[in-house]
């Protein structure tokens, strides 16, 4: 069993529940102004479709790169991959990888019945859509004769499903509404998940050379993969900056809202720090710093909208 959890990876757990976080709790302040009604049961089985959507990807991606023999140049590491490392078997983590996709699609249909039937039932549909594309995507980054984290294509998707999917599409199930300014938080965790993943290929960077994953930092090299990360750091504060700006906040006294802000100091600590790394496997202890910035990000924007609700 411990090897099982550990190949579920349970430090990439937090980023994939920040942008539920951010989108069910800001849906939370809107219905709160409106007069209408947040469904607590919507956000706990959010939450759990979006956890068995990540160990589905971390169990893929151990399966895919085991297979490929990708992990084999990394089995020295701290965070060992199961099957590179022969922990558990690649036949036994193709199992796995099966049945979180079924656990993942039943979750999903029980997340969309809650969210939309009867009332909203093409709304259902193409949710249901949404969510086999999500289960699909977190299959395919390492899995397949063409995977698409093998192209430099991982970035693209993470920001995605990772920020506009989940930030939006979280919003939507409690709303049954589409406002334009969600992408501006949508934007700043998808950035910020990105952040994350440029890091792990950065730190890969070597390996993956040897082995063929042409990641997006191997393809613009480690320099300019580096002023990619900085970018990718600065501008989520901004943008949900400007989010509280457009919906009012800087015309009112509430200005508790803008408890978020104080993640620039941490943020800017973390910048200065990766650009000192001397080697790229030092990099590795800020896959889990950047990872916990936006599950605060998400909890303290969420916070702060919510707070004397």
């Amino acid at each position: 069993m411990t090897d099982w959890i550990k190949a579920a990876r349970l430090r990439t757990l937090p980023l994939s529940l920040s942008g539920i976080i951010m989108g069910a709790f800001i849906a939370k302040w809107r219905l709160y102004g409106e007069g209408g009604i947040w469904d607590w049961r919507i956000f706990v089985l959010a939450l759990l479709v979006t956890l068995l959507y990540q160990i589905l990807s971390n169990y893929a991606n151990d399966y895919g790169d085991g297979v490929k023999g990708t992990d084999a140049k990394r089995v020295t590491e701290a965070e060992a991959r199961a099957v590179a490392s022969g922990k558990i078997t690649a036949g036994q983590m193709r199992n796995a990888v099966i049945l979180l996709s079924v656990l993942s699609f039943a979750a999903t249909v029980a997340l969309l019945y809650v969210a939309f039937i009867p009332d909203y039932m093409n709304e259902f549909y193409i949710f249901i859509g949404l969510g086999v594309a999500s289960i699909l995507a977190a299959i395919g980054y390492t899995v397949g004769k063409k995977p698409y984290g093998y192209m430099g294509l991982g970035d693209i998707f993470v920001f995605i499903f990772f920020g506009l999917v989940s930030v939006c599409g979280s919003y939507f199930l409690f709303t049954k509404s589409f406002s334009w300014d969600m992408l501006l938080p949508g934007t700043a965790i998808g950035m910020m998940s990105m952040a994350v993943l440029n890091l792990n290929n950065m730190r890969d960077i070597e390996s993956d050379k040897l082995s063929g994953k042409n990641s997006l930092a191997l393809r613009i090299g480690f320099k300019n993969a580096m002023i990619y990360e900085m970018i990718l750091l600065q501008l989520p504060l901004i943008l949900i900056l400007i989010f509280l700006a457009v919906n009012g906040f800087f015309q009112t006294q509430n200005y508790y809202v803008f408890i978020v802000m104080i993640l620039m100091l941490p943020l800017m600590k973390i910048r200065r720090q990766i650009m000192a790394v001397k080697s790229p496997r030092e990099l590795d202890p800020f896959l889990k710093q950047v990872g916990i910035m936006t599950f605060m990000m998400a909890v303290l924007t969420a916070l702060g909208l919510n707070i004397f609700h």
